[in-house]
């Protein structure tokens, strides 16, 4: 199955937590249904509890995906969304992974000094050139609005 991993070493995890060659993997858990026991040894009581699952993730999704526009910590409220559907199904496991994957993969760029300075001085630069374009304004316009300026 592949996870979008470009690592050479990743192998793969049975749902029991082991890799395929019998080693355990203490830190991260296998892919599958972590629902207690009782439940996934019965049928219909698992189905229910993965739909309850689904739909209490679902609405805490849409919260998120509201609370975009609005005020609100709406990419971090997907992600509990997320966090809860992974719970229970292998695709959601996959896509945390691979979004944990690439937060400390940018995360990890964006403090490497040569990221740090050349960002530091293009934001230095553009904040140079918004200062620029404020100062030509006010000296042409003052402290007029846009939308109160008559032809001139």
């Amino acid at each position: 199955m592949n996870t979008g991993s470009n690592e050479p070493g990743e192998v793969a995890v049975a749902a029991d937590g082991t890799k395929a060659g019998g080693a355990e993997e203490p830190q991260e858990q296998g892919l599958g249904s972590r629902a207690p026991e009782f439940v996934k040894a019965r049928r219909a009581l698992h189905l229910s509890w993965q739909v309850g699952v689904f739909v209490i993730g679902l609405a805490v999704v849409v919260a998120g995906i509201i609370m975009l526009p609005l005020p609100g910590p709406g990419w971090v409220v997907i992600f509990g969304g997320m966090a809860i559907w992974a719970t229970e199904f292998v695709w959601a496991q996959l896509v945390l992974r691979w979004t944990k994957r690439k937060v400390t993969e940018a995360a990890a760029r964006a403090l490497d000094p040569k990221v740090r300075r050349r960002n530091i001085i293009l934001t230095s630069i553009g904040l140079v050139v918004i200062g620029v374009l404020m100062g030509v304004y006010l000296w042409k316009f003052g402290f007029e609005m846009p939308w109160n300026i008559k032809d001139q």
